[in-house]
């Protein structure tokens, strides 16, 4: 008797002091900041460049509206402003300020060895809380696809809400895989084989689909970087009016300099990717010995591959040291390189004098690796579903663009076929797609960032000023905004 009005006591106190943050959490005011959620600021991929030309777009947009980023890695301004200008080109107009989570495991997969997806889903929005508790910002914009966080941000917090989703976390192409028990790095051979598993899994995607639509639904603007990924979304989020396609941020500008011409002996085809198993590094590697044995004696020995990417943690490390591993295995050893987080510098010099870009993603949301080659100068092999096929790899005045492939036959094939070719017929493809990728410029990014934004950041400044109050009362699935004029 006594434990049991223990027990209730203790569940009393803490409910209490849950009512208790939350109260602070919900009086406290906010500050005049845009706070950008980003915890993974040393990923080097896509979408740390779209982070910082976000910083840049809102700086100039709002020069009097200071920029907070939440980061879980040990940076600080100055480091991170260095890092964008060294690795991605981007200077920033006016310094930053730095919101250190000490809570980032919580949206780390390895935290989850199962029920990954609501997993980090949940645990996200542990973090925007650590977050938010620590900078309320009138505006809080998401540019790493956490949407389960816009339900602290938005409907607690009160803040505006926008975001950038690169990938949607869960779609109906994943849920087509579980159901059809095709196996891939997200669905293991042993729930493929078993149809309780199968029917177990494809229930909690749907449950995971449902949460994910309400949390999606709070952005007050989302935008998405490509065709295939908008679909998704305004399928899950049911938010159009609302969501706008903005393709990310390429660096066109200083590739499209580079020769279109260059030495095919020796040759060097590149892969710029990040060392995750969605990458598929592997299958690369089979292509690229399959394609090995076709080729005629002389040329075997002028050809290299190389593998571009950051090693952001242990994983990523342990997954190089596996390539290496297979490389050994398949008698590559002297014939792939590995440049490790390179600096944007060395990444230009690498591509302008490779002669065939590698992209082997399965569903890759955009893909701007792909647009990278193309305006350098290589020639384009990429896997043959979403952001390339519907995006990128496309015709341009009728002129091939690229090749796509999804088998390691069809790999093999493209690579064979582009080290083989005529060199006018290879300057014919290379001009065509230099002429595409123009279309996925910084520039353009920064146009149709702007656009999407301006109605929010001018509500954000208008609030700012005091020229309006804004009160927020958050309904799951309704926005209801009263707006009092001071």
């Amino acid at each position: 008797m006594l434990l049991l009005a223990a027990i209730l006591l203790l569940t009393l106190l803490l409910f209490l002091l849950l009512l208790q943050s939350l109260f602070r959490f919900v009086t406290r005011k906010k500050e005049r900041v845009v706070g950008f959620f980003h915890p993974f600021t040393n990923d080097g991929g896509g979408g740390e460049r779209v982070l910082w030309c976000a910083v840049r777009a809102v700086q100039e947009m709002a020069t009097d509206l200071p920029i907070a980023i939440y980061t879980g890695d040990p940076a600080t301004p100055e480091s991170l402003a260095l890092r964008a200008l060294d690795r991605f080109g981007v200077k920033l107009l006016q310094p930053i300020r730095v919101v250190r989570l000490q809570r980032r495991k919580w949206v780390e997969a390895r935290t989850y060895p199962r029920l990954t997806l609501i997993g980090q889903s949940l645990g996200s929005m542990v973090l925007a809380w650590e977050a938010l508790s620590a900078v309320k910002p009138l505006l809080f914009i998401d540019t790493s696809g956490y949407a389960f966080t816009y339900v602290v941000a938005s409907w607690i917090a009160g803040s505006f809400v926008a975001c950038y989703t690169h990938y949607p976390t869960i779609s109906s192409d994943m849920l087509a895989r579980v159901r059809s028990r095709t196996p891939l790095y997200n669905n293991h051979l042993s729930v493929t084989r078993s149809y309780w598993l199968t029917t177990a899994k494809v229930l909690y995607y749907r449950v995971v689909a449902w949460m994910y639509g309400l949390a999606g639904a709070c952005a007050d603007v989302a935008m998405v970087n490509s065709s295939w990924t908008q679909s998704h979304i305004n399928r899950i989020w049911r938010i159009p009016n609302r969501t706008f396609l903005v393709y990310p941020p390429c660096d066109t500008l200083s590739l499209q300099v580079l020769p279109l011409e260059r030495p095919t002996t020796p040759a060097y085809i590149v892969s710029v990717a990040q060392f995750r198993p969605e990458k598929a590094h592997e299958l690369q590697l089979e292509a690229f010995v399959m394609a090995l044995n076709d080729l005629p004696p002389a040329l075997i020995t002028e050809v290299q591959l190389k593998f571009i990417g950051s090693c952001r943690h242990q994983e990523d490390e342990e997954r190089v040291e596996a390539l290496r591993e297979k490389c050994h295995v398949l008698g590559l050893q002297q014939r792939v390189e590995f440049c490790l987080n390179v600096s944007y510098k060395e990444l230009v010099k690498l591509l302008g004098g490779a002669i065939a870009g590698l992209h082997t993603m399965t569903d890759e949301h955009f893909g701007i690796s792909v647009v990278e080659y193309m305006a350098a100068g290589a020639v384009v092999i990429a896997h043959d579903s979403a952001g390339p096929k519907l995006d990128i790899v496309v015709e341009e005045a009728g002129q091939r663009t690229g090749f796509l492939a999804s088998s390691a036959q069809e790999y093999a094939s493209a690579i064979r076929h582009v080290l083989l070719m005529p060199d006018n017929e290879r300057l014919q493809i290379t001009q065509a797609a230099r002429h595409r990728a123009s279309l996925f410029s910084e520039a353009m990014f920064d146009t149709a960032f702007k656009k999407a934004m301006s109605p929010l950041i001018t509500k954000c400044v208008d609030a700012d000023s005091g020229l309006l109050t804004m009160k927020r009362f958050r309904v799951p699935g309704r926005r209801v905004n009263k707006l009092h004029t001071s």
